[in-house]
């Protein structure tokens, strides 16, 4: 949002249905592999397991006959204000994956099974759409499909969840404007609000 969007088109549902008729047929290697010809740069952001993103890569190619990473945002959507970063987590990666879990079973306490559940019953909400592929909605899915037990589901919930969790640190630890605080510090609210005030100037606010 920074630096703006890319102007890119809508999702198109036959080009959608297409390429995963071409998955099914040859694998998802193979459409990783095209995407690597036709668009190394995106196909060097996208990890070769990511399916999703592989197919709206491909699906931007076929309805523009553009790779996805020639689409650039226009100069007029770029944010024109200092912006400053803050990145809170727990250095500690354990307390990290603990509220994953514990996470996890407040949702599962608060009927996101029976929720999937409904949605997996409607027709048009067919498993490989991207909604329906996200992170613990899929894992739920292959637990009501009847391919794996309560307790496999549970854990590929939380295994995927930390996975996705590594991989957003990952990314943000790339932007080197980012100020990271450890949440598990007792005063670390006051250490952001001390941060804040000496990087900050507004007129008639005070932090």
């Amino acid at each position: 949002m920074q630096y703006g969007l890319p102007d890119l088109p809508s999702a198109d549902d036959a080009v959608r249905q297409k390429l995963l008729a071409e998955a099914t047929e040859h694998g998802w290697p193979a459409l990783y592999e095209r995407l690597s010809q036709i668009d190394p740069v995106s196909a060097q952001r996208i990890n070769s397991n990511d399916r999703q993103r592989i197919q709206r890569a491909l699906e931007i190619y076929e309805l523009t006959g553009r790779p996805a990473s020639e689409h650039k945002p226009s100069s007029q959507q770029v944010i024109p204000y200092d912006i400053i970063k803050i990145g809170l987590w727990p250095a500690d990666r354990s307390i990290l994956h603990a509220r994953i879990a514990q996470r996890l079973e407040q949702m599962f306490e608060q009927g996101f099974i029976q929720e999937v559940e409904r949605l997996h019953a409607r027709r048009e909400l067919h498993d490989m759409l991207p909604a329906m592929r996200a992170v613990g909605y899929r894992q739920v899915i292959d637990y009501l499909n009847g391919e794996v037990d309560y307790d496999t589901m549970r854990e590929r919930c939380i295994y995927s969840t930390r996975q996705l969790a590594k991989r957003q640190l990952t990314w943000l630890r790339h932007d080197s404007n980012v100020n990271w605080f450890d949440t598990e510090d007792v005063d670390f609210q006051e250490k952001v609000l001390d941060f804040l005030r000496k990087t900050t100037s507004v007129d008639g606010y005070m932090l």
